[in-house]
């Protein structure tokens, strides 16, 4: 069995969880990658330069941002890196990243329900499955892009798993430059 890297006193479903999210978001950033380059999985009425950018851009972003769920189990999601100028070698403020992480949660959760309400209430002909031609490609579409309807709630999940170790964490250090004492 693969061994995950985490801090020792992480829960085992919350780095397993952590690790997920990147993969999950991993396929519907194929399936644009494989619309940029001229794959059948969509039809495309704009192929310019700017809608490969765009196309390679968003999937760049969100495997980054999906990416940063890992410092929640990680060192450098409690200590800045040493490499990172200005910040390098600091505690990172678990209140921040928390709060970072749970806003970025929030805002998945509605992308999703907005566009889950774009695609099957047909108020746009700009959603995806107004550019496939068959079948084929709207269940290649959905087998892409179904995963990310599980990442709102995983990042949350670890967020919260997070500050809960973060507190404790102080709380048996008796410091408080990461987070109040009080429990939420």
């Amino acid at each position: 069995m693969m061994k995950l890297k985490a801090l020792p006193d992480v829960p085992r479903w919350a780095v397993v969880a952590a690790h997920a999210v990147p993969l999950i978001v991993l396929p519907s950033g194929i399936w644009r990658v494989a619309l940029t380059f001229g794959a059948p999985v969509a039809r495309v009425d704009d192929p310019g330069l700017g809608q490969a950018a765009y196309q390679l851009g968003l999937t760049v972003l969100a495997e980054l941002l999906a990416f940063l769920t890992l410092g929640l189990v990680r060192e450098w999601g409690e200590v800045f890196p040493r490499r990172l100028p200005f910040l390098g070698g600091r505690p990172v403020d678990a209140r921040g990243a928390t709060f970072a992480a749970l806003a970025g949660a929030l805002g998945l959760a509605a992308l999703t329900c907005w566009f889950t309400y774009v695609e099957y209430a047909g108020v746009s002909d700009r959603s995806p499955s107004s550019h496939l031609d068959g079948t084929g490609q709207q269940i290649l579409l959905h087998a892409c892009y179904l995963p990310l309807v599980a990442w709102a709630p995983l990042l949350a999940a670890v967020a919260l798993a997070y500050r809960r170790r973060r507190a404790s964490t102080c709380e048996d250090s008796g410091t408080d430059h990461r987070l109040p004492l009080r429990r939420m």
